[in-house]
């Protein structure tokens, strides 16, 4: 019992997050900054829809300096993308922390959520929507670097080009897995607004103290 007890205090004086996940974590949100502000300014160069994205908001200063910005930050987000995915696979954190998934317990969760009483009790489990979001991410950024070949090197990545629809069509899927990853990052700050001690566990490890809540036997942040 001791031992248990012992264990027990050990794990919640652990760190939420450990450090080679924080790191990879900036890592990647800066990848992922420079590459979706270049790739727009890019776009603004040969749209295949009926608007531009405000210059304002984009980076580069022209087509040439754009892409010299976008090679930069996809080889940053290629190779640390593949030590995140490689670290959670082989500490086994991909399993504990994103599985078991279920749709019904994406349901529940999400229903919970729209009546406002998801609990965020323990940072350190999430939830099903959570698991899902993330999941999602992780594969979309898969998708976002496939078709990006294809927009890099299209005579030399030709079958992966065939694989998506040719080279046009390629464009179209980086296009919105570009945005379904602007939208899961919008989505992402909106939460961390509403519990922001996510932010602190992010930073530092660890996350500060949150209010109790009777209806869940737990904390809410």
């Amino acid at each position: 019992m001791q031992a248990m007890n012992t264990a027990n205090t050990a794990s919640r004086h652990a760190p939420i997050h450990p450090l080679w996940m924080r790191a990879t974590h900036w890592l990647n949100a800066l990848a992922v900054l420079v590459l979706v502000t270049s790739g727009w300014r890019i776009y603004n160069a040969a749209p295949f829809f009926p608007f531009n994205i405000p210059a304002v908001i984009t980076l580069g200063g022209w087509l040439g300096g754009a892409l010299q910005w976008h090679f930069a930050a996809m080889w940053l987000l290629a190779f640390n993308g593949m030590v995140y995915l490689a670290l959670n696979i082989f500490s086994g954190r991909l399993r504990i922390k994103f599985f078991p998934l279920s749709p019904r317990g994406v349901l529940q969760d999400m229903a919970a959520a729209l009546r406002g009483k998801l609990s965020h009790a323990d940072p350190r489990r999430y939830n099903n929507v959570q698991r899902l979001a993330y999941l999602f991410v992780m594969l979309d950024i898969i998708v976002l670097v496939l078709s990006g070949l294809v927009l890099w090197k299209s005579v030399q990545f030709s079958l992966l080009r065939d694989l998506l629809g040719g080279y046009e069509f390629s464009r179209r899927i980086h296009f919105f897995a570009m945005a379904a990853l602007v939208g899961f990052v919008a989505l992402h700050l909106i939460m961390v607004a509403l519990v922001p001690r996510t932010l602190l566990a992010m930073v530092s490890g660890r996350a500060g103290k949150a209010a109790h809540d009777p209806k869940h036997g737990g904390n809410l942040a």
